[in-house]
């Protein structure tokens, strides 16, 4: 054992133990940093080897790479101090205000500007008293640095820099960032400023030398976008423009590419949308669930045309996919691998609660009667938080909805309908028979008595306005339970007014327990059918301003601190479709950052209709914020205060509408992924 070896082995692990601020990267491919005096230690060593060993061969030593460089001219240079997450690949600088020098920095060493900043420059401690002097720099009068990301966004192919969506850079402030950027960037000449929040948006209007791209333009010109990644293996079906929704029927081994997003789908092996859906969609919701790519892709059917009817290889990622004909290999190996979706079994059902119970007189506990939307509100109303109101209403158990299908006779039709060899196996008779007890269940008559107590309770919880118009929603036990959300499979009545149109609606809502879409839901998951029961909750509307849904959750890296946000005017019916992209905002409920992901487009909105149901009418905020920076921060602290409401171990997926500042909240779920 020579001293040499024994030096190079001791530096070796002095190395591990300690880092050397140093890591291999894309271009470093084989090398290993050495410790700062490694050569010198070396250099020792070598003077006390025996003469007589011949000398070792020369390799050069490279010396190892900053962990910051003041110029990225070079892609390679650029690759070397980023990382690729969700579909982009971005590394962050830092411009010294009082120097004006920039700092490209490695983030896969510093994951945050400030880490890079104290231990690189100011080279102290990141105590908290140093850190509340240094946050001015996120203000729009900084006193020392700017702080910015620099972005290749792979699907677009564009080049964008930012500021973190919270910081109050001014105009003066992007533009100095801009030139010293552009300045030691390779790429310089291509960037644009992409603004990340309301303010910042306004800021933007200001700049007249520099380009600026929002992210909504990014997210709109893109020609695809992963909603939900992974593998597939199926038959590729084209389902052609025009296609009637309620004439269509799918199989579980299909991938099918459709003209926009379909929310009624049934399970499938993978869905392509050629206009762009939302990640919180209720297709999204189910494709999570069902663990199968689900992805956004322009001109799909022309591009895979010729694949149609053949058996395909589907993988989708961040950034792109592939779709080509399957090998016979694959196809073995995907029919071999185990398939089947989780079991799950429903809760013993309570039919033994008659009453029609006010929210306020509900708990979590009541949900084997009256259901998981109503008793989850009915927990949120016992639990008290401030910051919004939930609209009152009472639960209709399920009790009723048993007693109205056999006094119908319609139990014994779903018995035999269930036992029926050809509903199993013929997806088209499979469909029909499902239309027709839908049809029986919303025509046969409510029986007396319950027709009785439901006429008092809407007395009750109108206190004789007949102009106050009420939302009859589903809430059955075959949803919101573990491994199975059941969002978007039954039905919602909006504003239905009077005893009559209430009593219509509620037997429609109790017929959608036998949608074609929650069958076949139930089915993958292997639900009992004949232990699914439709409870219904009735409860005042509001007629919003705005609406929609925000889950506890950043929809592709659940460890950030991060709750999404998707928004409309009007009433909220549409946004969970994934029809039309709404306003997306992504909220850190740690640091308040609120960035914009997208603008709602729509030309129109959902408002009450004086007669009963909803109209559209001309959007009046079209191409303005649905949400404001306040009404983003009310939103985002009162998510936050309901998450301490249910069981920690389960995001929750919020529906929530606005009256101009007023927040009320209308469903909290868990957000069910797989």
């Amino acid at each position: 054992m020579t001293l040499r070896w024994w030096v190079a082995v001791s530096l070796f692990v002095i190395s591990l133990s300690h880092g050397t601020g140093c890591k291999k990267k894309a271009g470093d491919a084989g090398k290993v940093a050495p410790v700062a005096d490694a050569a010198v230690a070396l250099a020792v060593a070598d003077a006390a080897v025996q003469p007589e060993l011949p000398p070792p061969d020369v390799v050069p030593v490279e010396p190892p790479r900053r962990l910051w460089t003041n110029e990225l001219m070079t892609e390679q240079a650029f690759l070397d101090f980023s990382k690729e997450q969700g579909g982009e690949r971005f590394t962050k600088f830092v411009v010294d205000l009082k120097t004006d020098a920039i700092y490209y920095f490695d983030v896969d060493v510093y994951r945050l500007h400030k880490d890079f900043i104290f231990a690189e420059l100011y080279k102290k401690p990141k105590t908290k008293e140093a850190v509340k002097v240094f946050d001015v720099n996120y203000g729009n009068k900084k006193t020392d640095f700017l702080m910015c990301y620099l972005v290749h966004h792979l699907g677009p192919d564009k080049w964008t820099f930012a500021f973190w969506e919270g910081d109050y850079a001014t105009a003066a402030d992007v533009e100095r960032a801009y030139r010293r950027m552009k300045a030691t960037f390779w790429k310089g000449d291509v960037i644009a400023y992409r603004p990340d929040s309301n303010y910042q948006e306004s800021i933007a209007k200001q700049l007249t030398s520099i380009p600026v791209i929002t992210n909504d333009k990014l997210y709109k010109d893109s020609v695809y976008a992963a909603f939900n990644k992974g593998t597939a293996i199926g038959v590729l079906r084209l389902v052609p423009v025009g296609a009637k929704e309620d004439d269509l029927a799918f199989d579980s081994t299909e991938i099918v590419i459709l003209p926009e997003s379909l929310p009624d789908i049934t399970p499938v092996a993978g869905i392509i949308s050629e206009t762009f859906s939302t990640p919180l969609a209720h297709v999204s919701l189910r494709a999570r669930a069902w663990g199968i790519p689900n992805v956004g892709l322009k001109g799909a059917s022309k591009t895979y045309e010729a694949l149609s009817g053949k058996t395909v290889y589907f993988e989708a990622t961040d950034s792109s996919h592939t779709l080509r004909e399957a090998t016979a290999e694959e196809i073995a190996a995907w029919q071999a691998r185990v398939t089947k979706a989780k079991e799950v079994i429903l809760p013993a059902a309570n039919l033994d609660a008659t009453e029609l119970a006010t929210l306020d007189k509900l708990r979590a506990t009541d949900v084997t009667a009256y259901g998981a939307k109503a008793a989850n509100l009915g927990e949120i109303v016992w639990s008290r938080p401030e910051g919004f109101a939930v609209p009152p209403g009472f639960g209709v158990p399920i009790h009723w909805y048993d007693v109205h299908m056999k006094a119908a006779g319609l139990d014994k039709k779903v018995d035999a309908m269930l036992a029926d060899p050809k509903f199993k196996s013929d997806a088209a008779y499979r469909k029909r028979s499902l239309d027709g007890l839908r049809a029986e269940i919303a025509a046969a008559p409510l029986v007396p008595a319950f027709e009785a107590k439901l006429g008092e309770a809407i007395d009750a919880l109108i206190a004789g306005d007949t102009a106050v118009g009420l939302f009859v929603r589903s809430s059955t036990n075959a949803e919101d339970l573990p491994g199975f959300s059941g969002a978007g499979l039954y039905d919602t009545v909006p504003n239905a007014k009077g005893k009559d149109a209430v009593g219509k609606a509620l037997r429609s809502v109790w017929a959608s327990v036998w949608n074609l879409r929650a069958y076949e839901e139930r089915e993958h998951y292997r639900v009992d059918h004949t232990r699914v029961y439709g409870a219904v909750l009735v409860q005042v509307g509001v007629n919003a301003t705005a609406a929609g849904v925000l889950v506890t959750v950043h929809p592709t890296d659940p460890a950030e601190t991060v709750y999404t946000i998707n928004a409309k005017s009007g009433l909220g019916l549409r946004v969970v479709e994934g029809k039309k992209v709404p306003e997306s905002i992504l909220y850190d409920y740690k640091n308040h950052g609120m960035r914009v992901l997208s603008r709602s487009d729509e030309e129109t909105m959902l408002v009450f209709d004086g007669k009963g149901g909803v109209r559209e009418v001309p959007n009046p905020q079209k191409g303005k914020p649905v949400l404001t920076n306040q009404r983003i921060l009310k939103l985002g602290t009162v998510a936050r205060r309901l998450t301490k409401v249910f069981p920690p171990d389960r995001p929750l997926d919020i529906e929530w509408l606005f009256v101009g500042d007023d927040l009320f909240i209308v469903q909290s779920r868990p957000y069910v992924v797989r």
